[in-house]
C-alpha cells in the first residue's frame, strides 16, 4: 500500500472539502473506481441498520436497511459476495450479534 504524504493543501482539503480530498487521495492510491461515495450516498440516509445471519445451511448475512430492503451477502472462499437484494418487511435485528464473536 503506498504511504499518503499530507501536504498542507490536503490537510485544507480534508477539513473544507472531504470529498474532494478522498477523490485525490483515492486517485493517489491507484484506485480507479471508486465505491465510497456510492456507499456514502446509500448509507447517509438510512436511519436503521439491522444485520441478520443467514440460515444454517448457508454461510452469509443480510443487512436490513430502514426495515424494508435487506442486501444478501454469501460466503465464496476466504471472503463475502454481494448476492442481491429484496424488499419487505423485516422484524428488528439483534444488536448482540457479534458478542460471541472471538
Amino acid at each position: 500500500m503506498k504511504e499518503l504524504h499530507m501536504t498542507w493543501f490536503d490537510r485544507m482539503l480534508l477539513k473544507m472539502r472531504p470529498q474532494m480530498f478522498f477523490h485525490r487521495f483515492a486517485r493517489h492510491m491507484g484506485i480507479r473506481n471508486p465505491s465510497y461515495s456510492k456507499a456514502h450516498e446509500l448509507f447517509d440516509k438510512v436511519e436503521r441498520i439491522d444485520l441478520f445471519p443467514l440460515n444454517s445451511n448457508s454461510r452469509g448475512f443480510m443487512i436490513v436497511l430502514d426495515g424494508n430492503t435487506s442486501l444478501w451477502f454469501c460466503q465464496n472462499g476466504d471472503h463475502f459476495e454481494y448476492d442481491g437484494f429484496e424488499m419487505g418487511e423485516y422484524e428488528k435485528g439483534d444488536v448482540t450479534v457479534f458478542d460471541s464473536l472471538k
